[in-house]
């Protein structure tokens, strides 16, 4: 015979005070109703005692407030994504949120079926690294007055909340690092959909770089990579590219994936770093401290983007709620140039 579940009224008959004094204790709102310490200790003492669950759907709808929110990104299996997924959950759990961590693979029906989703769950709010190209889909969530923050790419023209950091002069200032140490003829492989906003930005850098060093943007040295099809992409871009008519001496890697893939590829045939090829990555991740040479690449304040997100949508969630005005924000962060001995002549 199943167990019968302890419910709040059982807890308040066994303490002798009313269901709806239970209630506000377990809802946290015990001090906002003036009820004591003592008791609220008598309470939470109880609950422990009895291992009361409260029916989460019921109290989000008797709330208006699930105290989940969901995050959507491109790849989850990305170091740079793995660490904003890591760091929301943290910010998250210490502001009484549980997390739905969402992954697209540059899906735009899938990106827009897993917000509906979320939606559904009645979850308070989403952070979303988007792949979308256009504003359509948002649209319809700020006339819903639905609470959601975009992170690491924003889309031109959309007025919405947004946290990323300063993708043109992160990427002006490590090519300008590379341009000094006598590299002059730079390639950038960038990954597909490259209108996205932080491919796109880094591009405008490189090209920026360029032009104010007086050298020439020449368009065969910028290469784009397949999201689904990195690892062969890289290589056999390489393979052209590396011939001794084409001859670069340097690669700025768009993102840390096709960074590690032009590592792999130079392992393979040997080629020895930055002796015969330099290599510049934008992203920092752990494993470019510990490969021989170490990479120099553009480290992105991974902890303070979420923070910021965090910050920002429960401000928009406690709003929404109290139905007071609420200021949209713009948060762009700077970069951090991590020189190792990949770009040292």
């Amino acid at each position: 015979m199943k167990e019968k579940k302890n419910s709040i009224n059982d807890i308040a008959n066994s303490l002798g005070v009313s269901k709806t004094l239970v209630s506000m204790v377990i809802n946290n709102r015990g001090d906002e109703y003036g009820i004591s310490k003592i008791t609220q200790k008598k309470v939470w003492k109880k609950v422990k005692e009895v291992d009361y669950k409260p029916n989460l759907m019921a109290r989000s709808l008797r709330l208006g407030k699930s105290n989940t929110i969901g995050l959507i990104v491109s790849d989850i299996s990305n170091s740079f994504y793995s660490k904003i997924a890591r760091n929301i959950e943290r910010y998250a759990e210490a502001k009484g949120y549980n997390l739905i961590i969402c992954s697209t693979d540059e899906d735009i029906p899938r990106e827009i079926r897993l917000i509906n989703m979320l939606k559904d769950r009645q979850v308070d709010g989403i952070i979303i690294s988007s792949s979308q190209k256009d504003s359509a889909e948002f649209d319809l969530l700020i006339k819903d007055k639905y609470p959601f923050v975009l992170i690491d790419r924003y889309i031109p023209g959309l007025e919405t909340n947004y946290v990323g950091v300063d993708n043109i002069k992160g990427t002006y200032d490590a090519l300008m690092h590379l341009i000094k140490q006598g590299y002059d003829k730079i390639a950038v492989f960038a990954i597909t959909p490259t209108y996205i906003t932080p491919i796109n930005d880094r591009i405008v850098g490189y090209m920026k770089a360029l032009m104010d060093s007086g050298l020439n943007y020449n368009k065969n040295l910028l290469k784009e990579i397949p999201y689904n099809n990195i690892k062969h992409a890289v290589k056999d871009e390489l393979k052209k590219l590396l011939l001794p008519k084409n001859k670069i001496n340097a690669i700025f890697a768009i993102n840390n994936s096709i960074a590690i893939s032009c590592i792999e590829y130079f392992n393979e045939m040997h080629i020895k770093i930055p002796e015969d090829v330099a290599l510049l990555s934008f992203d920092d991740i752990d494993l470019f401290k510990l490969t021989i040479p170490t990479i120099t690449s553009v480290q992105q304040p991974i902890e303070e983007i979420c923070k910021q997100a965090i910050d920002i949508l429960e401000n928009q969630i406690n709003k929404n709620n109290s139905n007071s005005k609420y200021k949209m924000q713009k948060i762009i962060l700077p970069t951090n140039l991590k020189i190792r001995r990949s770009t040292i002549v």
